[in-house]
């Protein structure tokens, strides 16, 4: 793949479709778009594993989504990692990028050298969708289970959207001849086409949680499981690039299924903080508790987690004043 081939399919989803079964796909690549959301913080490596994970996923289930809005991936545990948080902004024009931010809150002492997904301990994996102003806000949540962020994402929508969905992902630092070492990451992700009556059978899935095997059968199971076979062939360099187009994996792997795409969506990092939604944020707050906000210097201040930006404040033009208090 030449140079410009590799440009032109870093940070981008490539929605797919295998013909001869009813099977849809997307493929990501996530190259300086990871590289930024990385960037912005000095992680420990688990937790670079996990928010690496996480922007995969939100951006290959934010692209499936007629989306107006935002879709988020909310992560919470109780143990060393309290929470992971994606948020993907759809586009806003045909031809638009679509936006990705993402970061982790955690107890730095808390962590061991368990794997990343281990400092996770129990808790929920969670799927909000907001289409924007005079909508209500869908959420679905599942357990934290199965061993990886996208075996979750799995059993999400095997359990709540009656789809069996299968994701591969591979993510970490690369470096190519002449170049400084970024993060490079990719991913397939594998659905079944929404079924009119599904037959669900009874749940065999770790803790009564349902799988691919309760929801199809016959002909569609055969076919289901000859699209995961095919992909458990890929490696993680066919994932990441750059040396390999999204197109020709699909055809290296799927040839036989008719695999046909669709055009590609570019992606961003992206963050929807301004000074305006802070504002907002302390419009509800009487004077008095403002002012138990302010720092040494008389100012008000706020960071965003998303992306480190830092606003300073003036407290006499915050919160309820005059009348208002």
């Amino acid at each position: 793949m030449t140079i410009g081939s590799q440009i032109a399919w870093d940070d981008t989803v490539l929605p797919f479709q295998l013909d001869r079964s009813d099977i849809r796909g997307r493929v990501v690549r996530l190259d300086g778009v990871l590289d930024q959301v990385l960037s912005k913080h000095d992680y420990p490596p688990q937790i670079e594993a996990l928010v690496a994970e996480s922007a995969l996923l939100t951006a290959l289930i934010g692209q499936t989504i007629k989306l107006r809005w935002k879709l988020s991936l909310q992560i919470r545990g109780n143990g060393a990692v309290k929470l992971i948080a994606t948020d993907y902004y759809g586009p806003t024009d045909d031809g638009q990028p679509a936006r990705i931010r993402a970061y982790a809150s955690f107890e730095a002492d808390q962590l061991t050298d368990a794997p990343a997904f281990e400092q996770l301990g129990e808790g929920y994996f969670a799927i909000l969708i907001d289409q924007g102003e005079g909508t209500v806000p869908y959420q679905g949540i599942t357990p934290i289970s199965g061993g990886s962020l996208s075996k979750c994402a799995e059993t999400y929508f095997a359990q709540s959207e009656q789809l069996p969905t299968r994701f591969e992902l591979s993510f970490g630092r690369s470096q190519v001849p002449g170049a400084a070492e970024s993060w490079r990451a990719g991913g397939v992700m594998l659905q079944h086409m929404p079924k009119a009556s599904p037959s669900v059978g009874e749940a065999s899935g770790e803790g009564g949680l349902l799988t691919h095997a309760d929801i199809l059968n016959g002909d569609e199971g055969e076919n289901w499981m000859r699209a995961n076979y095919l992909l458990d062939t890929v490696e993680d360099l066919e994932l990441i690039g750059p040396s390999l187009a999204p197109t020709d994996l699909l055809v290296r792997l799927f040839h036989e299924e008719g695999p046909r795409v669709f055009e590609s969506q570019p992606l961003r990092f992206g963050c929807s903080c301004s000074e305006d939604k802070v504002r907002a944020a302390l419009e509800p707050y009487p004077a008095e508790e403002i002012a138990e906000m302010m720092t040494a210097d008389g100012t008000v201040t706020a960071d965003c987690q998303f992306c480190g930006a830092h606003y300073d404040l003036d407290p006499a033009t915050l919160g309820r004043r005059g009348d208002d208090a």
